[in-house]
């Protein structure tokens, strides 16, 4: 699976795990929610800092985001 995919379902399934809106997860990582929404379709190619923001905003480790073991 392409990387970006894989790391946007994480997103999508940590997020949802929280019952954390697109918004909210916006709001914590400090970027617009259409960003998120584009993270989560795989349709970024982001940084490590991203990444990094994104762990912390849904409290798991940068690695489980790139996990392609995880399921929805």
């Amino acid at each position: 699976m392409d990387i970006r995919k894989t790391f946007g379902c994480n997103l999508k399934h940590y997020r949802s795990k929280l019952d954390m809106s697109q918004a909210e997860l916006a709001v914590k990582m400090g970027v617009d929610r259409a960003h998120v929404s584009s993270m989560e379709r795989g349709k970024q190619n982001v940084t490590i800092v991203t990444l990094w923001h994104a762990a912390l905003a849904v409290d798991v480790a940068p690695a489980a985001l790139l996990d392609d073991r995880t399921k929805d």
